[in-house]
């Protein structure tokens, strides 16, 4: 019976449905291939034109907008903490949204095969959506067995998209967990924010050179994992640390920064973890800069100009890790420094993350000395750690 009144139809009037078929067509494939690209490929895409870039591009403008008129740091924190998981349900939801109107517009195109008159699209969209969530309700069901088999096509895929999605959470949120997990450790091997120096004199009054090589040895292995999981899920660089003064991209720079220094220095027995540790966070650093930031804009601040270079070298003294202060070891630090940092400060910018500084020249306590009950208990640290070490 479709069949038979199809074939009475003009061509010009077979024009129109099929039109309507080709964009449904496109809108589920286009749709589909964001999504495949984004949950499963498990590498950095190449190809610039993505709905999933241009919702970001344009959504985290316009979230980094707001953050930038609030004036108060914590508050600042927490608007750009919500941006990561919101932005991932909005994701979604326009996934979802856009392969229901596809197959309403399919359904449109099955109505004008079979040469009945077009349905309203809002009540199409509705037949669409409750295939697509197979709610069920029966009220409305498709009038032409092209469409039948397309609800069916719809129901199937809308299970897998579910599937997938639940799939897809607890494996982004199990990367995040991990990440963040040496992050906070590092509140007491480094301070809040880490610092290079803290890192170097901390280590060197607890461990020496064999704690630190193997601190070293764990973040290149944070590193690399920190690659794959923020090219396989590039929505993760905007998920926040629990502490306003601290951030992925601040850890894997002070690392940076410590692995510099001591191949910069003249002390030969830490530079080969140093150099492997190095390279990795590197690479890390490089290659999810190239995600979300594409142009080179040159001016950055000098993060260690001369002057503070000697007060780091000062401090570093009086801790027992000394380091050199020459002009050859102040040049060699240089080029190390040239071969990461514009990369750091790009993410800086793009990501409002500040960078951690080489010294903290007003210290504050680490995060797990502070506590809401300090003032009432007297301010007192933990019994078992001394005022006189460098924690």
């Amino acid at each position: 019976m479709d069949s038979a009144a199809s074939a009475g139809q003009s061509p010009v009037m077979m024009l129109v449905p099929l039109l309507v078929g080709l964009a449904g067509a496109a809108l589920v494939l286009f749709v589909l291939w964001d999504a495949f690209e984004t949950m499963l490929v498990p590498r950095r895409i190449g190809r610039r034109v993505r709905f999933t870039r241009y919702f970001y591009l344009v959504t985290w403008r316009a979230w980094r907008a707001i953050a930038r008129r609030i004036g108060k740091l914590s508050r600042r924190e927490s608007l750009l903490g919500v941006y990561g998981p919101l932005s991932l349900i909005l994701l979604l939801a326009c996934w979802a949204v856009g392969l229901i109107v596809a197959f309403a517009l399919l359904q449109q195109a099955a109505r004008g095969f079979a040469g009945l008159s077009p349905e309203r699209m809002g009540t199409l969209v509705y037949l669409s959506g409750e295939t697509f969530f197979t709610l069920g309700f029966g009220d409305i069901t498709p009038a032409t067995n092209l469409g039948r088999g397309l609800s069916v096509l719809e129901a199937g895929m809308g299970f897998a998209f579910l599937g997938t999605v639940i799939g897809y959470l607890p494996t982004l949120y199990s990367a995040f967990s991990q990440r963040e997990i040496a992050i906070s450790m590092l509140d007491a091997r480094a301070g809040s924010a880490p610092t290079a120096a803290e890192f170097m004199a901390r280590f060197r009054s607890i461990g020496g050179d064999a704690m630190k090589d193997a601190a070293l040895r764990d973040w290149e292995r944070w590193s690399a994992q920190l690659l794959e999981t923020h090219i396989s899920y590039p929505q993760l660089a905007y998920y926040r640390s629990q502490h306003i003064n601290q951030s992925w991209l601040s850890a894997l720079t002070a690392i940076l920064d410590s692995c510099a220094l001591l191949l910069a220095g003249s002390d030969p027995t830490s530079k080969p973890q140093a150099k492997l540790t190095f390279a990795m966070a590197r690479h890390a650093l490089v290659d999810v800069m190239q995600i979300f930031v594409s142009r080179y804009e040159p001016g950055g601040l000098d993060r260690l100009p001369h002057a503070d270079l000697m007060q780091l070298a000062a401090y570093l003294g009086q801790t027992h890790a000394a380091m050199g202060s020459s002009p050859e070891f102040e040049q060699r630090l240089t080029a190390l420094r040239r071969m990461y940092e514009p990369y750091a400060q790009a993410l800086s910018r793009y990501l409002l993350m500040d960078l951690p500084p080489w010294l903290c020249k007003s210290p504050r306590p680490d995060n797990w000395r502070r506590g809401p009950w300090d003032q009432q208990l007297g301010g007192q640290t933990s019994p078992d750690v001394g005022d006189d070490d460098h924690f």
